[in-house]
């Protein structure tokens, strides 16, 4: 090996090594909802808190994690003045090192329905490591720099399906492009140029209206990718790159669909509907309606808002009823179902579960994040509560390097050993 290609070995290394760390979209790395790495299975104030911030307002929405940076968004409402923000912290020791705001200066939902259990910021960013682009719904996408500076704005609508359910679909990258789902906003999914803000494509339907869930990208062995998505009655396949359906397939979710579509190689699973009305599998790589060719199975088991942890042939979850499930890849059918009950009553679960190490993780709205492990019962490890924070704890954490972050209306926590 000559000394070029050893330096360019060597900087791949770490390169790949330098983003390895990194959480940088809903569910982390691909949406796979998996880290290797290994964080405490308790915590609490006193116990395996690294570090806490108040955060200036609410919001839903997924923390992100690239380079030294954990960024997270906000809904800020103060003496009639509304904005959200945007705002990077050090992922080590929480210090801020800047917000940007983004004024709120057209009419928004008003706080009713489903809005008022999760807020105005309920999108999670998304990263390619040089920016970060952002979406507020009626409030637009952004591209952001690392350090803060705003690249474009681009206003993908302002409709409102029946203005009780708000914005909730987060952005997914696809080389050159942001994906974003404004069923809410547009009845449309629309590819943005990553470096403009131009609009590539716009694939307007009414079946997207009451889709709620981030799509997926599907990369085919033949070469070919995919980009899915779960709408109401049937899930789509379309072309990422022209915005052209490939195929579609009859599913038993009817009504809103608020989870993510699930790849594992060329397979498809979603989960949803309305009264978590049902799932489905699909294998991909078909063309026009593939429900009789390409559905592997459907079944009633469902999870109305959490996106499902797939693990070892598994799907794992506890749904909006606090009920804890595990079904099998394999046909949908229920390993088991038991109610969970150390939980606060009414929605106790809007988080997805996330596996980290050997464990599961999923944290609740009000009574802590729960740990268990993979199996055949549900056998709880730990129930970690932090006792000053009474404030809804409704989105999906991150991992980082050994570190686990946490999100609440009121504080953004950091969980390591100590």
């Amino acid at each position: 090996m000559n000394r070029f290609t050893l330096v360019l070995a060597i900087f791949a290394t770490w390169s790949l090594s330098a983003l390895s760390d990194d959480w940088p979209e809903f569910l982390g790395p691909g949406g796979a909802a998996h880290s290797s790495d290994t964080v405490p299975s308790e915590w609490s104030e006193s116990q395996n808190l690294k570090w806490k911030v108040d955060l200036p307002g609410i919001g839903s929405s997924s923390p992100i994690i690239v380079g030294d940076q954990i960024l997270v968004t906000c809904y800020v409402s103060q003496q009639d003045v509304s904005k959200r923000q945007l705002l990077a912290f050090d992922k080590t020791t929480g210090r801020q090192n800047w917000s940007l705001d983004f004024p709120i200066d057209y009419r928004e939902d008003p706080l009713q329905g489903y809005i008022t259990e999760h807020g105005y910021a309920s999108n999670t960013p998304v990263t390619d490591g040089t920016n970060v682009y952002v979406f507020f719904g009626k409030g637009g996408v952004h591209s952001v720099t690392l350090d803060g500076k705003q690249n474009w704005s681009v206003d993908v609508g302002k409709e409102s399906s029946n203005r009780q359910w708000g914005s909730a679909a987060s952005l997914i990258l696809f080389e050159d492009s942001v994906i974003v789902n404004a069923a809410e906003e547009a009845v449309s999914i629309i590819s943005l140029d990553k470096a403009t803000g131009n609009e590539n494509w716009r694939q307007e339907a009414g079946m997207l209206e009451l889709t709620y869930g981030t799509p997926r990208i599907v990369h085919l062995d033949s070469g070919d990718s995919e980009l899915v998505i779960s709408v109401p009655g049937e899930i789509w396949s379309m072309n990422p790159v022209t915005g052209k359906l490939k195929w579609y397939a009859q599913s038993p979710m009817t009504g809103n669909v608020s989870p993510s579509v699930i790849v594992d190689g060329e397979t498809v699973y979603s989960f949803g509907g309305y009264r978590a009305s049902g799932s489905i599998a699909v294998a991909a790589g078909g063309k026009d309606d593939v429900t009789d060719s390409k559905v592997l199975w459907t079944n009633r088991s469902s999870s109305y808002v959490a996106t499902p942890l797939l693990h070892q042939g598994r799907f794992y979850w506890i749904d909006d009823r606090g009920i804890a499930y595990c079904t099998s890849a394999d046909d949908g059918e229920v390993i088991y179902r038991e109610r969970v009950g150390t939980l606060k009553s009414g929605r106790p679960v809007y988080a997805s579960p996330l596996l980290i190490g050997d464990r599961i993780y999923v944290v609740t709205r009000r009574s802590g994040t729960l740990v268990y492990e993979p199996g055949d019962s549900f056998d709880p490890i730990a129930q970690n509560v932090f006792d000053g924070d009474e404030s809804d704890f409704n989105a999906t954490p991150a991992v980082s390097d050994g570190h686990l972050y946490l999100r609440s209306d009121q504080s953004l926590y950091c969980v390591a050993e100590s």
